[in-house]
């Protein structure tokens, strides 16, 4: 049957974008629907709140699509330590990209660059429809194959095959009747940036708290963007201190490890929770990123582990149409769902094992955690394990996210 569209992807973000730009090259007619204004999301002078820490997987992923290059033309920050100690006890680990004969552990970089790098390379696709500002109200199963969607505005759409890009609160998956398992945090995440005495040496410094986990993230004009993970309360009241007041408490809970803050920008705060939909596709539809799954920040990986969903979704469907296979059928999208469901069980897992044993103030608990820190970074073989696998060097990539040759 005749559609508007091959592909309709509903959420405009990083990872929707990024699955776009995976296509773009391809003869499939695609929709890209993003809520707001391309305008509106260009970057400004200052950084945005809300940044990521891209590690390699991504960056090959970026490149490959021709989007790198605007990202760098805005600003990118790259780290080259990480350093993480925990505040209840003796306990830290030091991984040195030079140890792992790497330049670099990954760039953080702020969501919003990334995301318009991407539209902008999108819009330079002859094959996508940039929709800009478009949302979807409805979607429902054809009687043959695809879906029908209604925008916003009115206009009606038809899709072989309909993408949930859309976040956390997934309209797709809600339409498609996907059901989701999960828990709040009973956190907040406090993001801001600020300026520190000492420099931030292309470091990722993490200090686990009692009440979670303080990152300090290393930016490109020297300030560092920081992400305090706290009691809703507590992060309730940083948010209403004065500048003074909040730097006072920022370096202290912070242990000085950058000296004092000498300079505090706007801050803001979102909720945690942990969240897992129950299947990634049906016939004719598919989720990624946080429509499929949504981690605890501490670790940084949230929007790696969508931007692999992109690129493996991506795979997916070329080497069906390769295959002169349908690429929107049930079949085929198994074959992305059972590739990245395992993968992301097992991050959602660990992440969630470590806000829970960093979290726990028993004296036996804290006793091992801090012991195993310590072993951990004295065994160089299993700390380079982990730091592969964390930078995206490792484990079952797709081909975008793997080196040349």
């Amino acid at each position: 049957m005749n559609t508007d569209y091959d592909l309709i992807i509903a959420g405009g973000g990083m990872v929707g974008a990024a699955l776009a730009g995976a296509l773009g090259e391809t003869d499939l007619r695609i929709a890209l629907l993003e809520g707001a204004a391309l305008d509106h999301l260009r970057p400004g002078d200052e950084p945005d709140l809300r940044v990521s820490a891209i590690h390699r997987a991504s960056q090959r992923i970026f490149a490959a699509i021709g989007a790198w290059d605007g990202m760098t033309a805005w600003r990118v920050s790259p780290f080259r330590d990480m350093r993480v100690w925990d505040a209840a006890g003796f306990g830290q680990i030091h991984f040195d990209s030079a140890d792992l004969g790497e330049p670099l552990l990954g760039w953080i970089i702020e969501n919003r660059v990334i995301q318009y790098a991407l539209l902008e390379r999108v819009r330079q696709l002859s094959t996508v429809d940039l929709l800009c500002p478009a949302t979807l109200d409805t979607a429902q199963p054809l009687a043959e194959t695809g879906w029908r969607v209604r925008l916003h505005d009115g206009r009606e759409l038809t899709t072989r095959l309909l993408v949930g890009a859309d976040g956390a609160l997934s309209k797709v998956r809600q339409l498609a009747d996907i059901d989701t398992h999960g828990w709040n945090y009973d956190q907040k995440a406090v993001v801001g940036h600020v300026r520190t005495a000492k420099p931030h040496q292309e470091t990722a410094w993490q200090r686990f708290l009692p009440t979670g986990p303080l990152a300090f993230l290393p930016l490109h004009d020297g300030r560092c963007s920081i992400v305090w993970s706290t009691t809703p309360e507590q992060a309730d009241a940083l948010l209403t201190l004065n500048e003074s007041a909040f730097a006072e408490a920022l370096a202290d809970a912070f242990d000085q490890r950058l000296g004092s803050i000498i300079e505090v920008g706007p801050r803001g705060a979102f909720p945690l929770r942990l969240q897992h939909a129950h299947a990634y596709v049906k016939p004719g539809l598919a989720l990624i990123g946080d429509a499929a799954h949504v981690v605890h920040p501490l670790a940084g990986q949230g929007v790696n582990l969508g931007l692999l969903d992109a690129a493996t979704l991506a795979e997916v469907i070329l080497d069906a149409l390769a295959a002169g296979q349908d690429f929107a059928s049930f079949k085929t999208l198994r074959r992305y769902e059972r590739w990245r469901k395992g993968d992301n069980l097992l991050m959602l897992g660990v992440m969630d094992g470590f806000k829970r044993l960093f979290g726990n103030p028993l004296p036996p608990v804290r006793l091992l955690r801090n012991v195993g820190l310590n072993l951990t970074d004295t065994i160089g073989p299993l700390k380079n394990l982990i730091a592969r696998r964390a930078m995206g060097l490792e484990g079952d990539l797709p081909r975008l996210a793997r080196a040349a040759g």
